[in-house]
């Protein structure tokens, strides 16, 4: 088994506690209300640690060389329910008023960086108006995704009717604050082949999961294993920025697992879970009881099957080596991209500059037509053809061919032959869940695991998020949805954590993604499965617009009626998506509404009238 931090010694565990202070309220109270000591089950010991032994956990900010205070504006300057960006001299920060009260924290999305004042107040949170990261205005505190850090929090006083901040200045320049975790600090004398949390898969689902356990104070064992040679990294930029080396996109570095006591092992492929023992088997051999388990092992792209598909030059975009060959072989040369796919255009969209010429093959005759409707869809295919890129729909590949064992032609079924140096296979994935056939884990007919509110499965002590789950979308009216996006499966991973300490948490988000392509990027949030018609407002010609996505839910306004007119239904259209490009805050604002539980009606929309969703939130 290779590894980060693969076959560690045996270790003895030596723990450190660091809780929020709401969760120390609870976790100090026996069942008869007195107070107790914390206890931790650390490989089936239960282990007491006083309040005495517990470490304090200072401001890492106390320095008063390192604070800067300054007035920022006059009480009048900001009214309830927005928010200023505000200058300390030596970096910025969000200064909101919401309820009469002031609030300050960092000004900077910290997941790409975005301007939170652009984005959306509602609820006592700001959300992030590029990709719907969440973040509690009172804490600073992450809420929804994704990203993995909160924001630092700033302190406010009203002195003379002027408002002023003092903040520290390395959290000004950092603008990130990662939230306060447990840890174990000693590790030696127990068995490598035991661990209290195993978690399968190293994606956002999993490492999520893993800084949540921490985050709410778990401090045994906790170990990611996955098949991948990297760390977790951003799986989502190698088709968005395919020059991208592994290191450069690593979604915590080396020091972190280390400083955390997250174990990671690498190169290493479970193949067999038996939850009747609770034991996962390697490929090698290695063996590791758990008492807890979390399935976030993603999906398997698809792959062709017609002859040539195992050519060298063939490729499913997975790993970053993949997509840096896939450069290189394009570079001045002829790429052919099968599948009109999110990864699909996106990576024809990369390559646009850099190869001789871009070709997409696609089954259906409009690109992205059951996901964004085919007015969407025609204008993003009309924006590919103008940067040179040539379609060819409605057809599928038939074969092929190579010459001295690379790839030089793909041959369609229409008959037509594309001059091909590199080719990319963009047509799909499948939930990796074949080793888990015999577990007693219910997997459904498409390979996907069905999993509760609380991403448990049918195994008490197993848990799954991400890819490979379908859950119950609460603002669908609990409909069993796969959503495999990146945003979900940060969330999925920390609903998955907090059941995994017993917390009893549903998951409740929007459902939210984004593409990139040609500069440009489409904002989507909702679930459009099964719209009915598409709304669009602005100019799509121009690439300015939001489209909304209805679904008649059939109400009559006469329940005792046999029939339910046209207008009773009218009426009764909800939008369960939007997309915009170019029309930001507008589906941060709309997600906003729908987290409300709020629902949005097709005649809501259809006036063109929208001041309503793009007014400041209160």
């Amino acid at each position: 088994m290779g590894g980060c931090f693969s076959k560690p010694k045996p270790v003895e565990v030596k723990v450190e506690v660091v809780l929020p202070e709401k969760e120390r309220e609870k976790e100090e109270m026996s069942p008869n209300g007195k107070a107790s000591p914390l206890a931790y089950k650390a490989n089936g010991t239960t282990r007491h640690y006083h309040h005495e032994e517990r470490p304090i956990n200072l401001n890492p900010y106390t320095n008063p060389k390192d604070m800067v205070e300054a007035s920022v504006c006059h009480v009048k300057d900001l009214e309830n329910g927005q928010m200023r960006e505000v200058d300390l001299g030596c970096g910025k920060a969000l200064l909101i008023k919401q309820n009469g009260e002031y609030y300050a924290m960092g000004h900077k999305c910290p997941h790409y960086g975005a301007p939170l004042v652009k984005g959306v107040l509602s609820r006592g949170r700001v959300r992030c108006p590029w990709h719907g990261a969440c973040f509690n205005i009172v804490t600073g505190d992450i809420e929804d995704f994704p990203g993995l850090d909160g924001l630092p929090k700033f302190q406010v006083k009203i002195e003379k009717e002027r408002v002023y901040i003092r903040a520290s200045k390395q959290a000004l320049q950092s603008q990130r604050r990662t939230k306060v975790m447990a840890k174990c600090i000693a590790l030696s004398n127990y068995s490598t082949a035991i661990t209290n949390m195993l978690i399968i898969g190293a994606g956002p689902a999993g490492l999520v999961c893993a800084e949540t356990l921490r985050q709410e104070g778990f401090s045994d064992r906790i170990v990611i294993c996955t098949s991948e040679k990297y760390l977790p990294y951003d799986r989502s930029k190698l088709s968005k920025s395919m020059d991208s080396q592994a290191e450069q996109i690593l979604l915590r570095s080396k020091e972190f697992f280390h400083t955390y006591d997250i174990e990671v092992l690498t190169e290493s492929q479970v193949v067999n879970v038996d939850t009747k023992s609770k034991m996962v088997v390697f490929k090698d051999g290695f063996r590791m009881e758990y008492n807890k388990l979390l399935i976030a092992t993603g999906s398997t792209p698809k792959t062709l099957t017609c002859k040539g598909k195992e050519l060298d030059n063939v490729f499913t975009i997975r790993t970053p080596e993949d997509a840096n060959r896939v450069v290189k072989l394009a570079t001045s040369r002829n790429a052919v991209i099968v599948g009109a796919s999110f990864l699909g255009m996106e990576v024809a969209a990369y390559l646009c500059e850099k190869a001789h010429s871009v070709s997409v093959v696609e089954l259906e005759n409009i690109p992205f037509k059951k996901f964004f409707g085919e007015k969407v869809g025609l204008a993003i295919m009309k924006l590919f053809e103008s940067n040179r890129v040539k379609f060819y729909m409605q057809t599928e590949v038939s074969e092929l061919r190579e010459q001295e064992g690379k790839l030089k032609e793909v041959v369609l079924k229409s008959g037509k032959v594309l001059r091909a140096d590199v080719c990319v296979i963009g047509i799909g994935a499948s939930p990796t869940t074949g080793f888990l056939k015999q577990s007693g884990v219910t997997i459904d007919s498409k390979g996907y695991i069905p999993v509760n509110k609380m991403m448990q499965t049918n195994v008490p002590s197993v848990f799954a998020a991400g890819d490979v789950v379908t859950f119950p979308l609460t603002f669908r009216n609990n409909k069993k949805v796969n959503v495999p996006h990146w945003q979900m499966a940060h969330m999925q991973g920390r609903i998955a954590a907090l059941n995994m300490l017993a917390q009893g948490t549903e998951i409740n988000t929007i459902p939210y993604l984004w593409t990139a392509m040609f500069g440009k990027s489409i904002r989507y949030a909702g679930n459009g499965e099964g719209f009915d018609d598409v709304i669009i407002q602005g100019d799509i010609e121009e690439l300015k617009f939001v489209a909304f996505y209805t679904r008649r839910a059939v109400r009559s306004l006469y329940p005792n009626s046999k029939m339910t007119s046209l207008v009773d239904q009218w009426r009764n259209d909800e939008v369960i998506a939007v997309a915009s490009m170019n029309y930001d805050p507008i589906v941060s604002k709309v997600a906003e509404v729908m987290a409300s539980g709020k629902a949005i009606r097709k005649r809501d929309v259809e006036t063109g009238d929208i001041s309503w969703l793009t007014g400041k939130g209160s």
